[in-house]
């Protein structure tokens, strides 16, 4: 039996092939599940070598997975076609008739997972790790599907996954949408696990930080941003729908955020938000009464894809916040605020980031229902005892 040295030199995997492998895999066998340290023994610690190169692709047409498929053979010895492995792995992949379960395309993707998670780890500044949050909440029959690799490619550069794997927040809600059930059913869920997966992280001697990435019901979005206020630090992000992801980009043009009070604020207030399309008066005072005080934040350009850039979010926060503050001076004997959202979603979780527990009135969060003739209550977002 030919040493492994004799077999690298035989098959001619040159040196800098073998060491931008090391480098791309971290010293680490490549085997899904494995992650075995290749340059020391895992019983003394002592410093001794136990990788081998392993080929996707067979050096040889008549090895496990053949060549077939690769169209060009001078690329059997690079990098794209060889696995770092430690020798119990090498072996596995490549006994009598092993081809059909670790395929080519099996081996591929276990290289390119492993050596992406490699690279992100290497390229972290300790000071821009962040955990990724992800919720995917049930909107009418959908259950949104949040891909983790497109959120955290939108953080580059600013800030790196803490983690490989996202805090994932979502939940399979059997209720139908929108009764009372399903708002009980997620707001309990919300909060449990917010507390046991977040929780714990903002309780650290040095504090996480998190990007939020999060798609659900307006009212929900908002319990989410309570449950992760302003004294923790984190990133919200908006989805786009073109092109199709996280990404902020500059601000658009001429863009500016719009107040219109009441004029007269005798009446019980609302707080409406039309920055996704406009909202007509009737349909706020269908659900309050019609001698409502109307207060609305809007736009110069509203639209489903108006909030393009982490500028404009900002801005929103200063403009919700200031008007919130101007609706609790004009109206001294309020008890609750109704609030009514059209809103894309990063506003919905970044109006719940600005809520103040001890300060605030109660928030009364209505949400649009076409099957019970227009805006409901959803949620109370209540202040702390």
């Amino acid at each position: 039996m030919p040493t492994q040295a004799v077999l690298k030199k035989a098959r001619g995997i040159g040196r800098a092939d073998e060491r931008e492998l090391w480098a791309r895999a971290g010293g680490c066998c490549e085997f899904q599940g494995c992650n075995k340290l290749v340059y020391k023994s895992e019983v003394t610690h002592e410093r001794v070598n136990v990788a081998e190169l392993a080929h996707i692709y067979a050096f040889s047409a008549a090895g496990t997975r053949g060549n077939k498929g690769l169209r060009n053979k001078k690329k059997l010895n690079s990098v794209s076609n060889l696995l770092l492995v430690c020798r119990g792995c090498h072996k596995n992949i490549d006994k009598t008739g092993a081809a059909t379960k670790y395929s080519v395309e099996l081996l591929q993707g276990w290289k390119r997972t492993h050596e992406d998670r490699i690279r992100r780890v290497v390229q972290i500044d300790p000071k821009r790790n962040s955990h990724v949050v992800i919720y995917g909440g049930k909107i009418g029959a959908t259950q949104p599907a949040l891909d983790p690799m497109l959120a955290m490619s939108a953080m580059f550069p600013l800030w790196y996954p803490a983690d490989d794997r996202a805090i994932d927040l979502k939940m399979e809600c059997s209720h139908e949408d929108k009764t009372p059930e399903f708002w009980k059913t997620e707001e309990a869920h919300l909060r449990k696990i917010v507390n046991e997966q977040i929780g714990p992280r903002t309780r650290e001697a040095k504090p996480g930080h998190f990007s939020i990435f999060a798609i659900a019901d307006q009212p929900l979005l908002t319990l989410l941003g309570t449950l992760i206020p302003s004294l923790i630090r984190a990133v919200v992000y908006q989805p786009h729908r073109n092109p199709d992801n996280w990404a902020w980009a500059p601000p658009p043009h001429k863009f500016k955020f719009i107040v219109n009070r009441p004029a007269n604020t005798a009446a019980f207030p609302a707080l409406v938000f039309s920055l996704s399309s406009p909202v007509a008066p009737n349909r706020i005072t269908t659900a309050l009464g019609a001698t409502a005080s109307i207060w609305e934040l809007t736009s110069s350009k509203p639209g489903t894809d108006s909030i393009r850039s982490s500028r404009q979010l900002a801005d929103f926060r200063d403009a919700a916040r200031a008007l919130i503050d101007e609706i609790y001076a004009a109206h001294p004997g309020l008890t609750h605020l109704p609030i009514f959202q059209v809103m894309p979603a990063s506003c919905a979780v970044t109006l719940g980031r600005l809520h103040l527990p001890k300060a605030d009135k109660p928030w009364i969060l209505y949400d649009q229902n076409n099957k019970l003739g227009g805006f409901v209550p959803a949620l109370e977002i209540k202040p702390t005892p």
